[in-house]
């Protein structure tokens, strides 16, 4: 059985970073796409960044300059850099893997908090 594992979260003053992590076990079928999505309590779960074999990454309007999504594909991890992060960021961070075939692998969530 596939899970994804995440890791990297936590408490952050405005403006520092964190990194987040998230590796595959079980040995997934072929990863075609990796990507974080977030929700914020009351809203909608959101993209954040996904990143395709080939492609350019695509990250959403609100973390554009800020944050960096990137892949070891040969480990099944992606990563994601967050850079300047406001108050607006808070939320739970989930990892996704969107295989060849079948449905797409979550990670459990990891929580980021950024306050003073």
């Amino acid at each position: 059985q596939v899970q994804l594992v995440e890791s990297g979260g936590g408490l952050v003053q405005p403006g520092g970073s964190l990194r987040l992590s998230c590796a595959a076990s079980g040995s997934p079928l072929s990863i075609i796409a990796m990507g974080w999505y977030r929700q914020a309590p009351g809203k909608q779960r959101e993209l954040v960044a996904r990143i395709t074999s080939g492609d350019n990454p695509v990250y959403g309007d609100s973390v554009k300059g800020r944050f960096t999504i990137s892949s070891d594909n040969a480990k099944n991890t992606v990563y994601l850099q967050m850079d300047g992060l406001k108050a607006e960021d808070t939320a739970v961070y989930y990892c996704n893997m969107l295989p060849l075939l079948g449905a797409a692998y979550w990670g459990q969530g990891t929580q980021v908090t950024v306050s003073s």
